[in-house]
């Protein structure tokens, strides 16, 4: 989750903006992320190169065996088939072998806590995505810390969700859907993909910032919730792109805002939050690259390098296009700023809504 500012802004003339309360200040921290990234991705790898350059000539050579890259989820989902891109161009990048090896369960937690208890040498990596910090923030039984027990590497991608409703509902946009909700609280149902997971807290965030009460309704990933919201048991979900674009595409479902700040190139035509009237609202999915805490600094520098250069090779980039993400480049320290002020983000919400998740 991002921020964008503090305040409402001007919006266009379809949508004025909605009077919100004012954020945490951790929030500013994930927005300038975002922000800085595309202006210091360049001179990131360049500093990058320089720094993996210096600190390769007093490491052991790297890496002496196959590097394991785990997934916290089980294979076929878009997490798995993002760590087995990575670990492709990885090992044609660095030389050497990278597997993927899936380790699923409890939305992500027991491969983290895997990885969390791995030697620090480099040879067992974390591919992680918003339930890293989500999850972390919203169940007491997570078993890790996002903070302390990790290393930040690099950031891959990120890319938003999408509000959609059928089109039973009678709104068209978020404005339209936060009056109804004030008119009719608790009788709009909203699909998630689980408890305490960014679907989820999404909507605690809408609830929070904007006084309205939506039921919430967990479901075992967005595929049945979003026919259930064609059924109408649910009226609302949030999900990837791509995984509501076919919906989106054939008319039966009717996107309502992407998630983020901004509009997304894969749907230039659905307004961004700010543009909604609900600026400061700003959540992106992520996929990134963790270590054990620990690891040797030389060996987060070269990976940090390499995954910099991977997400700017054109046949990625293309990739990135088909699933709805943008590269995002940037240093290990700006990874790590971006993790902390996600995870304080989601636990300011859980907090404010008092969520109880078990």
């Amino acid at each position: 989750m991002r921020s964008a500012h503090n305040r409402a802004v001007q919006t266009s003339s379809l949508h004025d903006p909605i009077d919100l309360p004012p954020l945490p200040d951790c929030l500013t921290m994930k927005r300038l992320f975002l922000i800085r990234t595309a202006r210091l991705g360049a001179l990131c790898v360049g500093l990058v190169l320089g720094a993996g350059s210096v600190g390769a000539q007093a490491q052991p050579a790297w890496p002496e065996r196959p590097v394991r890259i785990i997934v916290p989820f089980a294979p076929g989902a878009g997490t798995d088939a993002m760590g087995r891109l990575v670990a492709q161009k990885l090992g044609e990048v660095l030389g050497g072998t990278f597997i993927v090896e899936n380790r699923a369960g409890a939305s992500g937690a027991i491969g983290t806590q895997y990885v969390a208890q791995q030697a620090a040498d480099g040879h067992t990596l974390l591919l992680v995505a918003s339930p890293f910090t989500t999850v972390a923030a919203s169940l007491p039984s997570a078993g890790y810390d996002p903070l302390r027990q990790f290393a930040p590497v690099g950031m891959i991608a990120t890319g938003p969700l999408v509000w959609a409703t059928n089109t039973k509902l009678p709104v068209s946009n978020m404005r339209e859907l936060v009056e109804l909700a004030k008119r009719r609280p608790g009788a709009l149902n909203y699909g998630s993909a689980g408890a305490g997971g960014v679907n989820h807290l999404v909507l605690e965030l809408l609830k929070s910032r904007t006084g309205t009460f939506i039921t919430h309704i967990p479901y075992r990933g967005v595929a049945p919730a979003t026919l259930d919201m064609l059924s109408d048991q649910v009226q609302l979900v949030t999900g990837t792109i791509p995984a509501l674009l076919p919906f989106i595409k054939d008319g039966r479902v009717r996107p309502l805002a992407v998630t983020s700040a901004k509009r997304s190139p894969a749907l230039p035509d659905v307004p961004s939050m700010a543009e909604s009237g609900l600026a400061g609202i700003d959540v992106v999915n992520y996929f990134a690259i963790m270590a054990p805490a620990g690891t040797p600094l030389a060996i987060v520098d070269k990976l940090n390098a390499a995954i910099n250069q991977i997400v700017g090779m054109p046949d990625v980039l293309a990739r990135f296009r088909n699933d709805a993400v943008e590269p995002a480049p940037g240093s290990p320290a700006l990874l790590g700023a971006f993790i902390e002020a996600d995870y304080r983000a989601w636990r300011n919400v859980v907090t404010t809504q008092k969520l109880v998740i078990e």
